[in-house]
């Protein structure tokens, strides 16, 4: 009489033709195999594993999904490029905002595919990455993407200009590089990633050039006759992003609380144009408290609304925005921008970014000895850790101004009506 194996370790057959099979290994785990679609228009069998046969199988369904839908399966055996055209549009595409997605796709077109796109996945070792993040700080880009034999120039008639990109585009392309071999690593494709191994020069925070005080009072008076004074100063009390003062929307605010919801952001899109989305990350979300000076120029600016929307008429877009157009169309961030580098003109200051203006608020909040959790709170920070690094020089400038006071009092000499204070003993 034979013994029956059990049902959990006898290879599943009852699935349908094109589904692949899937079964358990002699060490334990589970294997998944089915046919896929490859570069060049080709079938390949490929093969997937799990701790369970529930975990092979999703992995294997993951990739036969994406191949249905036209997207080549890259592999080991295949190129880096081929490898990062499946993960770009099927895996990292549902994962991604639009832009950055964008931003990943340039990545690789313009520098990794031509630097390491024609090795195969499975040879590539840390020394090959090493390289080729050696050759992005040192090499002219403008011979690199043959820019200069378009234009007869750099390189092409021998006067390179040297224009090599920045720590922080080599720190970001590195970057893209490791989240695609991650990615690989837990498909079971690559043993290990291997641009974990190399480390990159950690780029100096960009420089900024908050606003002083009496640069701040004179921006909120130059904006006081301004169709957006309220957009402004909301933006230099409380520091909140361009897109999510853009974003803004009046179910947002609680005017008689005196508090607003921040869980959205304006958005250009290259397929959707201007879009409002959610904030990029959880911490973003946050609810915060209005200040008074910004819920009365709130309140002015809805009456203004309210008057520019009956002038409209039928051509007012109505779409709940706090901030618009006098049309109730959306503000474009780049006009915004503009608008703003005229204020600052006309109010005499110096040209700064807009984005200026949040780190205005943080450094403001921080040399009048606000908490460094408050300020992560209001400026919708995920770590504590980004205000103490962005911020360093305000705090060394802090340090300094507590050990002088400190040395002040120290250096004051005892009188016998000011006898010392004896310490309690614990």
């Amino acid at each position: 009489m034979t013994t029956r194996r059990p049902a959990s370790s006898r290879r599943s057959r009852a699935r349908a033709n094109g589904d692949g099979t899937v079964y358990q290994r002699k060490d334990g785990r589970w294997e998944a195999a089915g046919y896929v679609l490859a570069p060049g228009n080709t079938r390949k069998r490929v093969r997937v594993y799990g701790i369970t046969r529930k975990d092979a199988l999703a992995k294997l369904t993951e990739k036969i999904a994406a191949s249905n839908r036209g997207l080549p399966i890259a592999a080991a055996d295949s190129t880096v490029s081929a490898y990062l055209a499946y993960w770009l549009d099927g895996v990292a595409v549902h994962h991604l905002r639009e832009n950055t997605h964008t931003r990943y796709a340039a990545s690789i077109r313009l520098h990794l595919n031509p630097g390491l796109g024609a090795k195969k996945l499975a040879r590539l070792t840390a020394r090959d990455v090493r390289t080729f993040v050696d050759g992005l700080r040192t090499t002219c880009q403008c011979c690199a993407q043959k820019r200069d034999s378009v234009r007869r120039s750099c390189c092409a008639i021998g006067q390179c200009c040297g224009k090599r990109l920045s720590p922080l585009t080599v720190t970001y392309v590195h970057a893209v590089l490791k989240s695609a071999l991650e990615h690989a690593v837990r498909e079971d494709e690559l043993p290990r990633n291997v641009a974990r191994n190399v480390k990159t020069t950690t780029p100096r925070p960009r420089r900024f050039q908050p606003l002083t005080a009496a640069e701040a009072r004179r921006l909120l008076q130059a904006a006081n006759g301004d169709r957006l004074h309220a957009l402004y100063e909301l933006g230099l009390r409380t520091g909140l992003r361009k897109g999510e003062l853009l974003g803004l929307h009046w179910e947002d605010l609680d005017l008689d609380g005196g508090t607003a919801s921040i869980h959205r952001s304006l958005q250009r899109t290259r397929s959707q144009g201007l879009t409002v989305l959610h904030t990029k990350t959880l911490a973003s979300e946050r609810r915060i408290a209005l200040p008074t000076e910004c819920i009365s120029s709130l309140k002015i600016h809805q009456e203004r609304q309210d008057e520019e929307r009956q002038t409209a008429g039928t051509s007012w877009t109505d779409n709940g925005l706090v901030f618009t157009t006098p049309k109730g169309r959306p503000l474009d961030p780049t006009n915004l921008t503009r608008r703003f580098r005229r204020l600052l003109h006309g109010a005499g200051l110096r040209t700064i970014r807009f984005h200026d203006l949040r780190h205005s608020t943080a450094t403001l909040l921080l040399e009048q000895g606000v908490d460094l959790v408050v300020i992560k709170e209001l400026l919708g920070h995920a770590h504590i850790g980004v205000i103490a690094g962005v911020y360093a020089h305000v705090r060394l400038r802090l340090q300094r101004q507590a050990i002088d006071t400190l040395g002040s009092i120290l250096s004051q000499t005892d009188t016998p009506d000011d006898p010392p204070t004896p310490a309690a003993v614990r």
